[in-house]
């Protein structure tokens, strides 16, 4: 049995948190203790989910971390979900199992009042995002690396899951170019798309049509596998600052 080292064991910690992106949770936005992992069913397109599914969203609280508020909150005409970040950083997240050959468009919409100062998405000790839509992929772990076959070893010894084979994640960033690909700092097994960058349309509504299977081409170099999970994240951990946000409904074609 391997006796991680204090780098490594912080590694693995950090590679759980995106197993808990399709593992059983939490009941929606509470703090329970985890349930059984439920069978995974085959989920027919389209899809659609609204602030007001509690019925599916399930809560995660990631180890070590505050809680990101989440609640239904109206904004104008339509019904939307709020997220308040301070210093923290948790997920709602909608477990799947859609095959690659299903996968077609993803539309979101989402609305930010202010960007998070001093945040810098490729740097991991600022590594804070306003805004997350997050997709969760199975493929070919042959492909791992030597740290990633590590990595998915030790989260599998410490949580019974093995590293999730690839994370894709739209982000809003202060400054990378939109469009740009931003390779996680720890593992790149879970690579960011920035759809959206400075400050020019904060205070807006605004709305996301996006391939799924050619956005993940361009952040991996490969076709997807099948999509087990997604989930939203409104983060201000590392720069223990706050920040608010406001999620429209999610819809895959």
């Amino acid at each position: 049995m391997i006796k991680p080292s204090t780098p490594t064991l912080r590694l693995a910690l950090f590679a759980s948190l995106c197993i808990s992106l399709w593992l059983p949770g939490c009941a929606f936005w509470t703090d329970e203790a985890p349930q059984d992992k439920p069978p995974q069913v085959l989920r027919k397109l389209p899809l659609q989910f609204s602030a007001q599914d509690k019925s599916q969203w399930q809560a995660m609280r990631l180890p070590g971390k505050l809680l990101t508020a989440y609640r239904v909150d109206t904004q104008g005409p339509r019904d939307a979900l709020l997220a308040e970040a301070a210093s923290s950083a948790s997920m709602l997240r909608q477990a799947l199992h859609i095959p690659p050959e299903q996968l077609g468009g993803l539309q979101f919409d989402w609305r930010v009042d202010q960007l998070i100062a001093g945040a810098d998405m490729r740097q991991r000790e600022t590594e804070d995002s306003p805004v997350r839509l997050i997709l969760v992929f199975e493929g070919d772990r042959q492909r791992f690396s030597a740290q990633n076959n590590l990595l998915s070893e030790l989260t599998l010894s410490l949580t019974g899951e093995p590293l999730p084979y690839a994370t894709l994640m739209y982000v809003w960033c202060n400054d990378c170019p939109a469009g740009s690909v931003i390779v996680n700092p720890r593992t790149d097994r879970i690579r960011k798309l920035a759809v959206e960058s400075g400050a020019g349309r904060v205070g807006q509504w605004l709305s996301y049509r996006r391939d799924i299977r050619a956005d993940f081409e361009k952040a991996f170099g490969e076709p997807p596998g099948a999509l087990l999970g997604l989930a939203i994240m409104t983060d201000t951990d590392n720069t223990r600052s706050t920040t608010r946000a406001w999620y429209g409904a999610i819809r895959l074609q």
